[in-house]
């Protein structure tokens, strides 16, 4: 009876021990086959050795153009018009009387002054010869030689009025339409027309704040205008001091000739601005940018692997990039697949 429980307890030892090795048997054939499973191919992509090469850059700008000069006409002083000396539209020169106003009151007030004046001046002078013998005081001789400046003043003053009662054109240029008319008062908040120079216009545009070193006074641009097929040309002469911290850009104006008078000030302008050449600038296919939240970045070949590097760019074409940063002549830039892409992953690569 012993040997009978010896025998079946030996069985279910046997029993279990096979059990044991089956499974860690099966334990293995699946670890081997996930780990075959878990192991990818490479993935074959196509890229590029980067070389140096010349670039061109041209910047495509918005601006606009504005008048050499422009001013609203206005009079200094308040009255009747009493003459219209412009035509509406016409070009007049600097210096030119455009407007009358009535002086009659004032020329009134200057012949009162100037009989003010004379009797001052006359009594300045007995006082200077009486003390001069010595009759008066020096004091009494200097109220009288004050009184004398003070008349002599008021006649200039209304002198002055006067003379701002012709509005002359303070620079040569073509006068728009007017809005007033003869008979009306105007004082210095009535608006008369403007005045423009159109002989010469000013082209103004920003510049994005990392191309600003390469900009200079006496620059060369070149302008189109909607409705024109015309091509103009302009000379940068000033820039900003400093850079606009709301937009980050450089205010630049350029000067243009408008003999022909085919521009109009407030045009809407497009602007190629020439930049600085590089004769061995790093240029790559777009399809090879991929953009992330913090730039740009860019896949290289390394060591069977793909790298990830972070680049920054200057200009763009329909098919290139420029790059300052991030990558150096030799680097195997990948150029298909990388979008899928993922750091240190298997490749196999393909040089275009």
């Amino acid at each position: 009876m012993k040997s009978k429980y010896i025998i079946i307890t030996l069985l279910i030892i046997a029993l279990g021990c096979m059990i044991g090795y089956r499974i860690t048997k099966n334990k293995d054939v699946n670890d081997k086959g996930k780990e075959k499973e878990g192991k990818k191919p490479p993935i074959t992509v196509t890229a590029l050795v980067v070389k140096p090469q010349e670039f061109t850059n041209t910047l495509s700008l918005s601006g606009s153009i504005e008048a050499n000069e422009q001013i609203e006409i206005r009079s200094e002083v308040s009255g009747i018009v009493e003459k219209i000396l412009f035509t509406e539209g016409s070009q007049v020169n600097k210096g030119q009387v455009l407007l009358k106003v009535n002086d009659i009151e004032l020329r009134a007030q200057l012949a009162q002054a100037k009989t003010k004046e004379s009797l001052a001046s006359e009594n300045e002078r007995r006082a200077k010869l009486l003390l001069q013998k010595e009759a008066i005081s020096q004091e009494e001789y200097d109220i009288a030689s004050a009184d004398y400046r003070t008349t002599k003043s008021q006649t200039q003053l209304i002198q002055a009025q006067i003379g701002k009662t012709s509005i002359r054109a303070p620079f040569s240029g073509k006068i728009g339409l007017r809005a007033i008319s003869p008979g009306t008062y105007v004082t210095p908040t009535t608006l008369i027309a403007n005045l423009v120079n159109t002989n010469q216009l000013k082209v103004t545009f920003s510049l994005p704040e990392k191309y600003a070193s390469q900009i200079s006074n006496g620059s060369k641009i070149t302008f189109t205008v909607p409705n024109l097929t015309d091509t103009f040309t302009a000379k940068i002469y000033a820039l900003e001091p400093g850079i606009e911290l709301a937009t980050r850009t450089l205010k630049i104006r350029a000067i243009t000739d408008n003999a022909t008078g085919k521009l109009l000030p407030g045009t809407f302008a497009t602007i190629e601005l020439p930049l600085k050449n590089s004769k061995d600038a790093i240029i790559i296919p777009t399809e090879a940018i991929v953009a992330v939240q913090d730039g740009k970045k860019v896949f290289i070949a390394n060591k069977g692997q793909a790298k990830e590097v972070k680049v920054e760019t200057i200009a763009r074409t329909d098919k290139d990039v420029v790059i300052i940063s991030g990558l150096k002549i030799g680097d195997t830039v990948l150029t298909s697949g990388v979008m899928s892409l993922k750091d240190e992953a298997d490749i196999k690569v393909k040089i275009k």
